[in-house]
């Protein structure tokens, strides 16, 4: 069985024009076709809405992919104060059996491969002009449906992290 490496990302903000954010969070599967998974947050600045991904999003990003994939995950992440939640913690434990966390180095997005990725998209919006918030999300949305649909980029961001992504041999007695 293989194993698929993630990172989650920051959050992006809007052009500061509406009250309002879209922040995403990402897993790149390396090994054969890399696949890019990710979820927007639509923050509207609506009093008691929260504004990021809480714990239980993060939760259920890993076992949406897990399902998806049918295969032990390894998660990497950086040090946002989300990641090393207790709860979350409690959940990788639970869970070791399939989900194995990594705690990234402080200040390293170097070696986040989904880093890279949201550098791709963030070039690719650059030029787009959203009216609203709702615009501004339709736009990352298609911009990631493109980079989700080239494995060359995600090879490259996978690449350019440096790290290496070691396969399960299998061991067959002749």
């Amino acid at each position: 069985m293989g194993t698929a490496r993630g990172a989650a990302g920051g959050a992006g903000a809007g052009p500061g024009r509406w009250p309002g954010q879209c922040g995403r969070r990402g897993l790149l599967r390396p090994g054969g076709r890399p696949h890019l998974f990710y979820r927007l947050h639509v923050y509207h600045g609506r009093k008691g809405e929260p504004k990021s991904f809480a714990w239980k999003d993060y939760r259920d990003l890993i076992v949406a992919v897990h399902q998806q994939l049918g295969t032990p995950l390894v998660w990497c992440w950086d040090n946002l104060n989300v990641h090393v939640d207790r709860r979350l913690a409690a959940f990788a434990a639970e869970h070791s059996t399939w989900l194995t966390l990594v705690q990234m180095p402080t200040y390293a997005p170097e070696l986040n491969p989904a880093e890279g990725v949201w550098s791709l998209m963030k070039r690719a919006i650059a030029n787009f002009v959203a009216a609203d918030l709702r615009g501004l999300v339709r736009i990352v949305k298609r911009k990631l449906k493109k980079i989700q649909f080239r494995p060359d980029l995600l090879d490259g961001c996978l690449a350019e992290t440096g790290l290496v992504i070691e396969h399960p041999t299998s061991t067959s007695s002749t």
